[in-house]
């Protein structure tokens, strides 16, 4: 599979991925600007309202009932955080022609729709239509309410405050609730045409065949814009404390929840990758088998190694009285890889666990725009089994070495209230 990116202007890509395995074709079209607290929920309501109408079709019934004639195609927008990036985006989906009846131009339709939504939205006087407005703020409160409700990701994000403090990567994505409560329809506009005007824009293709009326919309309405695009850092590395940093809080959870986060100054983003898989990804990696099945500490205990910060980050879920002895427990197997204790199970399992990873690229038009994003925000070119042969190169020496370059930045702790408090 070979695919193709454009430049269609000053900062904005286009990448054309030929896949013919799929009835349907789809874009994506994404923006990274700096992540910055006072403008993130501004900016999350502002690609947020692109889905909900635009000028030719003013109400959420409008929009969902012309997809819905437009044989189930499908429009949404999306907020994402990648280190020190806020991604936002706008994707859509659509039925080829090919299989439409009576020659219908579902390309051609939903081309004109996305056009519509990003570059014509439902403004009236300077700012949204309260009305769809309205609903969308109500999305993103509820967004933030569910990440608070879930507790796992909440301790993650709480970690993370500490972890990259003085950094974008300490905020949300969508801003605090607090935040997103005070943005109005007009300053939600206003930072849309802001993020228009200067973030970094990477559109994915992802049909059958070729096409070129997609990339010719948007190399057009594009050019109509005057762009004064910022260059976006998309791995920016995080410095160590000098001295880690010990975090508690008490919250109405029944089960605590624990964070370690370490830090790394290597470059070997490969090592740290299979290290991450070794440590604690699989069901046989060191954290699992020893800390869960073995000595029963925690009830879950797993690791991601995040490579826009160089970081490693360990969670778990665990009873108050095993937190000290689950924490050792970690330390100690980390440990163990750095003393070279790491066997050949272990490290041909890290390495299936990632090659299946990699396998699973193409399964969905989705996957193929995030994979490719992804290697485009690292500043390389390669296709998924080009990858997995970087992987396989990686030896037991640079996963040791790598173990080694790490240093514990951060413990956060999420206790349980007592019955009394």
């Amino acid at each position: 599979m070979e695919y193709k990116r454009t430049e269609l202007g000053e900062s904005i890509g286009f990448t054309s991925i030929p896949a013919e395995q799929f009835k349907t074709c789809s874009v994506y079209v994404r923006f990274a600007t700096r992540l910055e607290p006072a403008e993130a929920a501004a900016h999350s309501l502002g690609i947020g309202a692109l889905s909900a109408s635009n000028s030719k079709l003013r109400s959420v019934a409008e929009l969902n009932e012309r997809l819905s004639s437009l044989y189930g195609s499908a429009l949404g927008t999306f907020t994402r955080k990648r280190g020190d990036i806020q991604i936002l985006g706008l994707s859509a989906s659509w039925i080829c022609n090919r299989y439409s009846l009576d020659d219908e131009d579902i390309e051609g339709e939903m081309l004109s729709l996305v056009r519509d939504c990003l570059f014509s939205p439902n403004v009236q006087g300077g700012e949204f239509d309260a009305t769809p407005f309205r609903i969308t703020k109500n999305d993103l409160l509820d967004r933030i309410d569910a990440e608070m409700n879930n507790k796992r990701s909440f301790a993650l994000a709480r970690a993370a405050e500490t972890v990259f403090k003085g950094e974008p990567a300490e905020c949300s994505c969508y801003g605090t609730r607090i935040s997103a409560e005070a943005v109005t329809a007009a300053e939600a506009y206003a930072a849309y045409q802001r993020v228009l005007s200067t973030a970094q824009v990477e559109i994915y293709y992802v049909a059958p065949a070729a096409d070129d009326r997609a990339a010719e919309m948007f190399r057009r309405e594009f050019a109509a814009i005057g762009r004064h695009p910022r260059q976006c850092t998309f791995r920016a590395v995080s410095p160590v404390k000098s001295e880690p940093a010990n975090v508690t809080e008490k919250m109405d959870v029944l089960q605590c929840k624990t964070v370690l986060t370490f830090k790394s100054d290597s470059d070997d983003i490969y090592a740290l990758r299979i290290l991450s898989a070794v440590l604690g990804e699989t069901p046989v990696s060191k954290l699992f088998v020893n800390v869960r099945e073995k000595l029963s500490l925690c009830y879950y205990c797993s690791c991601r190694y995040i490579s826009s910060k160089n970081t490693l980050t360990v969670d778990s879920g665990v009873e108050k009285v095993n937190i000290e002895a689950a924490e050792q427990e970690i330390l100690h197997q980390l440990d163990e890889v750095k003393n070279g204790n790491i066997t050949d199970t272990e490290l041909e399992s890290a390495m299936l666990s990632i090659e299946n990873a990699l396998a699973a690229v193409g399964d969905t038009p989705s996957s193929y725009s995030s994979w490719y994003f992804e290697r485009f925000c690292e500043g390389i070119k390669v296709d998924p089994q080009h990858q997995a042969a970087r992987y396989r190169e990686v030896t037991r020496e640079r996963v040791i070495e790598a173990a080694k370059s790490l240093k514990l930045d951060t413990r956060y702790y999420m206790l349980c209230r007592e019955d009394n408090e």
